[in-house]
């Protein structure tokens, strides 16, 4: 362990010594896909924090369909530590491993035809620090809480408009996936309260698009057993004795509490081998690639962005990073984990956040998969509630290829609106599943706003 810290202290010192100044290039190709990319994405550094000493990377890639006016979407990817890179690759960018003839040795990659940048421009972040190819060139820029990655996010977006000018006008939004469910409420706050201070320049934010959200720490992971239920996992029977004996509490029972102890090791024993992330989905060795596993197959993104020719192509400073990885384990959260010694998790919960965006002109959109077992839909569903929002439009399907892709509804009081959507067969990373449905999901939504530059 000493030995680890001596290797991080000596990578710090050395990347202080690279110009730390902001940087951006435009990519034309990687390794992988054959030809030039047929879509315009840039990568550069923006430096936030005391002395820029946070380095963040980015992706952007403009809309394909018309750049100049339509949405532009900030996106954090979960964790918090966990590259947004495995968002793009597998989820909602516009390249997908070609799973079909990829090997360890001789990756490819295709278009993905459902990325999100075919109706809106996609700013992709790895944030905090230590997350993807983003980096410290101090040992203080090391250290972040969820409070601190909001507050850098913001300070990264104005930094990037302040180079990217023309996007200014354009609407827009703060979005991400499950743990910056936690995140992403503050960071759409301090851009309104930003704007209202007078802070330049002036962000045009529209609302938020959250996946799969964290939203409360004992609420979400506690909904679990709930969820457990509704779909078969443990009988009626095992709930009403879980629920009576433990008083509704799964997460932090008390440790005299011998009853609601041994119903949890009871339900622990119906569930301990299913997949979290979609209950239909097999529990499988990821340490080798299965085909049948779809977790497995994340080694090619590994593999991929650990090539140092791939690096160079996307300009990753040399020296920056030692090996990048889809997940910084000492950053990520568990449920019940304590702070560290780099990350404080110091965020609980952001329902307080979102009654503060209830008085702002603030559009908020929800998706999630009705076999998350994650952050289940029934926690979400149950916290909505909580803000006490009259009902705009009641729950109803939604339709893709005039099969039903999900249930909605919509909530509003005065300028602010919600709506929350379920995706019928979508697990935990929704796009994942169900790429074609989260994409009509959003874009309807976004269209349905009748967008307009503000002057």
């Amino acid at each position: 362990m000493e030995s680890k810290h001596i290797v991080v202290s000596l990578l710090i010192i050395f990347v202080g010594f690279i110009n730390a100044s902001n940087s951006r290039s435009i990519v034309k190709r990687v390794p992988g896909f054959d030809g030039d990319l047929p879509f315009s994405l840039e990568t550069g550094y923006i430096g936030v924090g005391e002395d820029e000493a946070v380095q963040i990377f980015y992706y952007f890639v403009e809309s394909e369909r018309n750049p100049s006016e339509d949405p532009l979407l900030l996106y954090l990817t979960g964790g918090p530590g966990t590259s947004v890179l495995y968002s793009m690759m597998y989820q909602i960018g516009p390249l997908n491993f070609n799973l079909e003839t990829s090997t360890e040795d001789n990756i490819t990659l295709k278009l993905n035809p459902y990325p999100w940048s075919k109706v809106a421009n996609m700013l992709y972040i790895d944030a905090p620090a230590g997350a993807g190819f983003s980096y410290a060139t101090t040992y203080e820029g090391t250290i972040c809480s969820d409070t601190l990655l909001a507050s850098y996010a913001y300070d990264f977006l104005r930094k990037w408009f302040m180079e990217h000018p023309r996007f200014l006008r354009n609407p827009l939004y703060i979005s991400g996936i499950s743990y910056m469910g936690i995140i992403l409420p503050n960071v759409a706050l301090n851009v309104y309260q930003g704007n209202e201070r007078g802070n330049q320049p002036q962000l045009n934010i529209k609302g938020v698009i959250s996946v799969s959200p964290l939203t409360d720490k004992f609420g979400d992971f506690n909904s679990r057993i709930e969820f457990a239920r509704r779909v078969s996992l443990i009988t009626d029977d095992i709930y009403e004795s879980t629920r009576q004996t433990c008083k509704g509490n799964y997460v932090s029972n008390e440790l005299n509490n011998i009853p609601c102890s041994k119903n949890l090791q009871w339900v622990d024993e119906a569930t301990s081998k299913i997949n979290l992330e979609n209950i239909l989905d097999p529990l499988c060795d990821t340490t080798y690639t299965d085909p049948t596993c779809r977790e497995a197959r994340y080694i090619f993104v590994r593999i991929w962005a650990n090539n140092k020719d791939v690096q160079k192509a996307l300009n990753v400073r040399e020296g920056t990073i030692e090996t990048w990885e889809i997940k910084n384990t000492s950053i990520h959260y568990d449920l019940g984990k304590k702070d560290t010694t780099c990350y404080s998790y110091d965020v609980f919960s952001t329902i307080p956040i979102h009654k503060q965006l209830l008085a702002k002109k603030c559009r908020y959109l929800i998706m999630c998969g009705d076999h998350d077992m994650t952050f289940p839909h029934v926690g979400t569903e149950r916290w909505i509630r909580s803000l006490n929002l009259p009902v705009e439009k009641r729950w109803e399907p939604w339709f893709v290829n005039d099969q039903i892709a999900g249930y909605q509804m919509t909530y509003a009081r005065s300028e602010y609106t919600l709506k929350y959507a379920t995706i019928k067969g979508a697990g935990h990373g929704v796009a994942l599943y169900k790429p074609e449905e989260a994409l009509t999901m959003v874009d309807g939504w976004l269209v349905s706003h009748a967008y307009s530059s503000d002057s």
